[in-house]
């Protein structure tokens, strides 16, 4: 199994850091920053136009650059199974 890894800004500093995809879906991504017992979970949620997903962590704003279109395919690249209807065909 890969990790996942996506690339968040920190709005305050402007700094780029990789953190740890745990859940990914288009309505929202959950993150994990730091290891071990020093790691906490960010919930991402799109903005209001859909162009990113932004999260605040211990007051520190993050922001994730992709649209929730380009979440949504991602997902449907990774796994196609998911797309696919769930009606049988008689």
């Amino acid at each position: 199994m890969q990790t996942e890894t996506i690339p968040v800004r920190v709005t305050q500093s402007g700094q780029i850091m990789d953190v740890v995809v745990y859940d990914k879906r288009a309505d929202h991504i959950t993150v994990v920053l730091g290891e071990g017992a020093n790691c906490m979970k960010c919930e991402l949620t799109p903005t209001r136009t859909g162009q990113a997903y932004v999260g605040s962590l211990m007051g520190r704003e993050i922001v994730y650059e992709h649209s929730r279109a380009q979440v949504q395919a991602d997902l449907d690249r990774d796994n196609p199974a998911l797309r696919q209807s769930t009606r049988r065909k008689s």
